[in-house]
């Protein structure tokens, strides 16, 4: 929508990975790295972890586009799986016979599925992305059937990948022994305020965007501290500002403009400065150079009206302030077309 009126030749900042404007930072060129070593050294078991919208999936996408014919993949991007759901898709993945429920010919068969590798100098590969929500049952089962890998073949490496409550997922009692597998540990950090400029200058550049003055020093700033270094709120937080300057008619993003936004996506009394990224309804916008956006109607402020209302009936029947209760309704009600002052004036009551 704003494309043409900043000179952009596609969306900047689109939340769906592009392989063509993945930013590598310092951390993403190492884990890339590490994780490319965990296959070709055959590692056994490696964890890696990282915050929400830190990269991890992008990174995998990356990992998987250079692997080559040598290497049997599966890749499990959801694995709220049962037992038997697991092991079906393990056997569809490496074409072997479909799994049936009997896990003894399971196990022969993956055993010489292995044996084959090994003769064969390939290699295998299972990746289990969102691995923090994988049951103790199914971690300590992955586990036991990594056991055939290291008594006989040496050709197999488990990347566990996902958020940091991963690791208190693998302090169970029962994964004494996953814990003592894992090779290789790698924690993807966020970016630095430095990296988040540089961040958002390569993203503008991958759109067309010839000049470096599109969001100002101080809008970085406040970026880069409302969305904690983390690329997929950066993402959030730029896309928005665009689409309220663009609303405005301003060529140049702010750090008035960036508050503003981050303000309006706040859920009302969160205390965290985390911003969330409601979707954006086309047709709310006015595709007019100079008009402004509507804003949507937060069913709170219709809780608090009610109750507003409930009020002013009680004051009405039961109290002498009915006076009182009518002007401050009428005011109110008068200041209903007027959203910032009607927004004041609940924070004032609560």
């Amino acid at each position: 929508m704003y494309e043409k009126f900043y000179g952009l030749t596609s969306k900047a900042f689109d939340l769906i990975p592009d392989p063509d404007k993945v930013y590598m930072s310092e951390a993403h060129e190492e884990a890339l790295a590490i994780l490319r070593y965990g296959v070709i050294d055959r590692k056994g078991f490696l964890l890696l972890t990282g915050g929400v919208g830190t990269g991890k999936t992008t990174l995998l996408q990356l990992l998987v586009k250079s692997l080559d014919s040598k290497v049997h993949l599966c890749l499990i991007a959801n694995p709220t799986l049962s037992l038997h759901e697991f092991y079906y898709y393990l056997a569809a993945k490496y074409g072997l016979r479909e799994f049936e429920g009997n896990k003894a010919k399971f196990l022969l068969d993956f055993a010489d599925f292995l044996k084959q590798c090994r003769e064969n100098k390939e290699r295998v590969l299972l990746i289990i992305d969102e691995a923090h929500v994988l049951p103790v049952e199914l971690l300590e089962e992955i586990r036991l059937l990594s056991n055939q890998e290291y008594q006989d073949f040496g050709v197999m490496s488990v990347f566990l990948v996902g958020q940091p409550e991963l690791n208190e997922r693998l302090a169970h009692e029962r994964l004494l022994p996953l814990r003592q597998r894992i090779g290789i540990r790698f924690h993807l950090q966020p970016f630095s305020a430095e990296e988040t400029k540089r961040y958002i200058l390569f993203r503008l550049g991958k759109a067309g965007v010839q000049r470096g003055d599109l969001f100002n020093d101080e809008a970085i700033k406040l970026i880069h501290a409302e969305g904690h270094g983390v690329p997929r709120l950066i993402n959030v937080v730029c896309d928005q500002s665009l689409l309220a300057a663009f609303a405005d008619g301003k060529t140049v993003i702010d750090a008035e403009i960036v508050r503003d936004c981050v303000r309006d996506m706040h859920i009302p009394g969160e205390q965290t400065s985390l911003p969330l990224s409601p979707p954006v309804d086309a047709k709310r916008v006015v595709a007019q150079k100079g008009q402004s956006v509507q804003r949507p109607v937060r069913p709170w402020f219709l809780l608090a009206l009610l109750l507003v209302v409930a009020g002013g009936a009680f004051g009405w029947f039961y109290t002498d302030l009915c006076g009182e209760w009518c002007r401050w309704l009428f005011d109110l009600f008068r200041q209903m077309k007027d959203y910032d002052s009607l927004q004041s004036l609940f924070h004032s009551l609560i």
